[in-house]
This record gives structure tokens, sequence and C-alpha cells, in this order.
């Protein structure tokens, strides 16, 4: 089962094409794993998928994406319940000034809810979900800026486990990391993935192999290559995807 898919997708910043006709079917409930060099699109095309260029001025995008068959960029299409369903996990720790607790609760509140025996419970099931509750729930009222690199990071993944959404977009999410972190992360998005989609922008090769099941090559604003990753990394069909995984190029 597809959970999202791209037809045709083109995308300008400008007068600048970054991306040129995509056409990509995402699985469902899998690890998705886009690589490629730096300015190859693979960042762009996460964003396109719960509507974060919309952000940049002069941005243009045609072609289809869909997510559960929606088309997300269609007229009248609600954003704010689009990107609840489709969160997104960035590639620097950005926790909000405030609480453990309140960054947790941040989301929720806005989507209505008001019972704090209800706000416990999203609080307490988000932070387990992101791996790091036993650490934190002695100093939810701390700051979340006190933590650690890593623990932030996880942080913001729990934040957005706390609305509840169906895909969750990381962007180089373990690039800011030390490896104990990093390892943390991937051993918490092997977990995710049992109730979650994810889809993954990574610079890291064995980070690719180790945690996706399929993954997608991106090269000057094309999808060069897109299959299962074992097959790709043992087998890739294309030329330029075999330079790129064995360091030729990138």
């Amino acid at each position: 089962m597809d959970i999202l898919s791209t037809r045709g997708l083109d995308l300008w910043y400008g007068d600048n094409q970054a991306l040129k006709h995509i056409d990509m079917d995402i699985p469902e409930r899998q690890v998705t794993a886009l690589i490629g060099p730096s300015g190859c699109g693979k960042s762009t095309f996460l964003k396109t998928l719960n509507r974060m260029n919309d952000l940049v001025p002069a941005v243009r995008v045609e072609g289809l994406v869909t997510y559960r068959e929606r088309d997300i960029y269609a007229p009248g299409t609600d954003v704010t319940w689009l990107r609840r369903q489709v969160g997104m996990v960035f590639q620097k720790p950005n926790p909000f000034p405030m609480s453990i607790y309140d960054n947790i609760a941040y989301g929720p509140r806005i989507h209505g809810v008001r019972s704090k025996a209800r706000l416990d419970d999203i609080v307490e099931r988000s932070l387990k979900g992101a791996a790091i509750w036993d650490e934190v729930k002695d100093r939810l009222k701390k700051s979340a800026l006190s933590l650690s690199g890593g623990q932030q990071q996880r942080l913001c993944i729990a934040r957005a486990l706390a609305v509840e959404p169906d895909v969750l977009l990381m962007d180089e999410a373990t690039s800011a990391l030390d490896p104990i972190s990093t390892s943390k992360i991937e051993d918490l998005i092997t977990e995710l993935k049992e109730h979650y989609t994810i889809i993954i922008v990574t610079h890291n090769m064995q980070q690719a192999t180790r945690i996706s099941d399929t993954c997608a090559f991106f090269l000057l604003g094309e999808l060069i290559e897109f299959g299962q990753t074992t097959q790709m990394f043992s087998m890739p069909r294309d030329k330029r995807t075999e330079d790129y995984i064995t360091g030729r190029f990138g």
C-alpha cells in the first residue's frame, strides 16, 4: 500500500528548477531514504510532501502530489491538517524555549486538547515513543534547552508524535549528532516504522543501508533510481547510482 505518491512533480525556486518530473510511490510503514549529493533536490522533495515549501518565496509547484489518494495541492486543502498527518523533524534540533512538558503539549493544545489528564497522557506516551521518557520524566518542568543535542532531537521527534501523525519526514535528523545519539535515533526509527511511515534525507550511505527499506537516489533535481535498499546497494541499475554509493562523486 502506497501512502504518498508524486506524478510529474516539478518545482521551481524563481527561475531555478529544483525538481524535474518526479514520479514516486512511497510505501506505507516502511523507512524510505532519500540520498544524493548536496543540492540534488532531496530536501526540496521532502518538503513538498507536507507543503513546507509554501513558506519559501517564489516557489512554483506543478504536477500531482497525493497523500492517501488526496491531492495535497488542490485548492481548499487544509495545510494545518496536512502537516498534522505528515509531520517533520528538522536537521538541527529546534525545541521551543519552554519546558519539556510544554514542548510536547504545544501541538495537542493547538488542536484543542485542554484536559490536563489527557495532556499528561499524550506527553508521557510521546516521550516514551521517542525513547526519552526515562531520561526526562523527573524534569518535565525544566527548559527543553537544557537537554543535550541528541536528547533535544528525540524531544523534537516526541513533539512530532504528540499530534499522532501518519507520516514522519526527517531532514538529516542525525547529521548534527554524535555517534551514540545517532545510534539511538536510528534504533528509534526502526521501532517507529511499526506505526508510522518514515521518510529520511541522509548523506550517510551506511545509515541508509542500516535503517531504510526503500531508497531513492536524486541527482540534479531528477530521480535517477528508486527501489529496495538492499537491491540498490548491491546491484544498482544505473551507473550514476553506482558511482555515487561507491564514493566516486558526491
